[in-house]
C-alpha cells in the first residue's frame, strides 16, 4: 500500500511542491489527523507533543486556506516564547511564500518599530501575548479581519500566566473564525480554555507510541571553571564514541564553544534560536548523517532534535532543573541503545546538581564522584539507569519514575 501524501489530504499543489523541496513528501501522524479538517474550515482541539509536527500541521492547511487578496492579518498563531514564535514563522516560511502570502513575528525583547512595519503588511502574524497586545494598542495591528486563530502550546501559555491576555486577545477576533488550539494536554485549564475559545471541534489526541528505551550511564564529574573545556576536549577526542550531543545555557555560549572546539581541532556545530531554519537544518544534517559527531545545542533548539543514535550527552553548562535533565539525556539511550548522560559539575552549583540527582535517584552516583576532604575518591563504576519512554531517569526500586509532561 502506497503511503498517504499531502495531495491526498487535500493540500494544494503549490504548497505540495514547497515542502517537497525541503524533502518533506508523507505527512507525520499528526498532520494526517488534523490536516482535512481543518481544510475543511472546523475548529479543532489537538493534543500532541514538540517534534510530533505539529507546526506543520496548522500552518499546511492555513498556508491554503488564507489568501493574498485577504484584508490582513487575516490569521493569527499565539505562541508563548519569542523562541517558539521564531521557529514558527521559519518553519512555515516555504508554505507561505508557495501561495505569495507574507508572514511575520512579533515578540518582546526587541525593537518595536521593525515588527510594527512588518506586522503591518503580513497576512499571517505569529505573535507572543504581550508584544501583540503593544501593537494593538498602537493601532498597529486590528483583529476584527482575522479568520483562522491558533493557540500553540496551549497548556504551558496557561501556565506561564497567560489566561487574561489570551481572553482580551480572543474577544478581539470575530466569532466566526475558525480556532485550531494545540496542547500537550487537552486536560484541566488548558481543556477548559480550549473549548471557550473554539466551536464544536473535532478532537484529536496524537499520542506516540512509546518507545523501547535502552540503558543510560549516568556520571557526574567535579572539576572547575577552568577545567572545564579541557575536560570536554578529552571526552570528545574519545575515538570510541559516536554522536555526542552538548548541552549550553545560552546561544552564545553555543557559538562560542563551538569556536573553542575548532581551536582545539574538534570540529562542532551549534544549534539554537538565533540560527536560520536552513542553518539548523544543515546542522542537524550533518550530524544525523555522521559527518560531524558532536552537536552544541541550547535546551530549546534541542526540542526539534530527533536523531536516534545519540550515543552520549554531555551537560556542559548545568540543567536547571530536574526536567531539564531529563529532556536533555533522554536524547540517549533510545531504540533499546544503550547511552551515557555525563554532567560537569563546578563548585557553586554542586548544591543544584545533587538535589537533580537525588530526585532522579542518582544521588550515589553523584556523591561516589564528588571530592572528598582528601582529594577526589576514585569514582566506581557508574550504575546503568535506563531512561524510561518518557524521559524519566530511574534506578531500580530507588528510581522516581516519575515523567516530565512535555512543555
Amino acid at each position: 500500500m502506497s503511503k498517504q501524501s499531502f495531495a491526498d489530504l487535500g493540500v494544494s499543489k503549490p504548497v505540495v511542491a514547497a515542502l517537497a523541496k525541503r524533502g518533506i513528501e508523507a505527512p507525520f501522524a499528526v498532520q494526517k489527523l488534523v490536516i482535512e479538517d481543518i481544510l475543511a474550515g472546523h475548529d479543532v482541539l489537538v493534543q500532541s507533543p514538540t517534534g510530533s509536527g505539529k507546526t506543520l500541521a496548522f500552518g499546511i492547511p492555513m498556508a491554503d486556506r488564507i489568501e493574498a487578496t485577504d484584508r490582513r492579518a487575516a490569521a493569527l498563531v499565539l505562541a508563548p516564547t519569542r523562541e517558539l514564535a521564531m521557529q514558527i514563522v521559519d518553519e512555515l516560511l516555504p508554505a507561505v511564500h508557495a501561495r505569495a502570502l507574507k508572514i511575520a513575528a512579533v515578540y518582546g525583547g526587541v525593537g518595536i518599530e521593525r515588527q510594527a512595519r512588518r506586522a503591518r503588511d503580513a497576512h499571517i502574524v505569529v505573535a507572543t501575548p504581550g508584544r501583540l497586545e503593544d501593537l494593538i494598542d498602537r493601532g498597529v495591528i486590528n483583529l476584527e479581519q482575522i479568520r483562522m486563530l491558533v493557540v500553540d502550546e496551549g497548556d504551558r501559555m496557561l501556565d506561564m500566566g497567560f489566561r487574561p491576555a489570551l481572553d482580551r486577545i480572543v474577544a478581539r477576533t470575530p466569532r466566526e473564525r475558525q480556532t485550531l488550539f494545540f496542547s500537550a494536554t487537552l486536560e484541566g485549564a488548558a481543556g477548559a480554555a480550549a473549548h471557550e475559545y473554539a466551536h464544536k471541534p473535532r478532537r484529536h489526541v496524537h499520542a506516540p507510541v512509546a518507545e523501547k528505551r535502552g540503558d543510560v550511564h549516568h556520571r557526574f564529574v567535579h572539576l572547575s571553571h577552568e577545567e572545564k573545556l579541557t575536560t570536554l576536549v578529552t571526552e570528545l577526542r574519545d575515538p570510541d564514541h559516536g554522536r555526542t550531543l552538548v548541552f549550553v545555557r545560552t546561544k552564545r555560549g553555543a557559538d562560542r564553544l563551538v569556536k573553542r572546539l575548532k581551536n582545539n581541532d574538534v570540529k562542532a556545530v551549534a544549534m539554537h534560536g538565533d540560527k536560520t531554519q536552513s542553518q539548523r537544518q544543515k546542522a542537524l544534517a550533518s550530524f544525523d548523517e555522521g559527518r560531524v559527531k558532536t552537536l552544541v545545542a541550547t535546551d530549546v533548539a534541542a526540542r526539534g532534535i530527533d536523531v536516534e543514535h545519540v550515543t552520549r550527552v554531555i551537560n556542559f553548562d548545568a540543567p536547571e532543573d530536574r526536567d531539564a535533565y531529563v529532556h536533555r539525556v533522554g536524547r540517549t539511550g533510545r531504540a533499546g541503545r544503550s547511552g551515557a548522560g555525563v554532567s560537569f559539575v563546578i563548585e557553586d552549583q554542586r548544591d543544584d546538581m545533587r538535589k537533580i540527582a537525588m530526585e532522579l535517584g542518582l544521588d550515589r552516583e553523584f556523591d561516589d564522584s564528588a571530592p572528598k576532604r582528601a582529594g577526589i575518591s576514585p569514582a566506581r563504576s557508574p550504575r546503568r539507569a535506563p531512561v524510561g519512554a518518557a524521559g524519566s531517569a530511574s534506578r531500580g526500586s530507588r528510581a522516581s519514575g516519575r515523567s516530565r509532561r512535555r512543555r
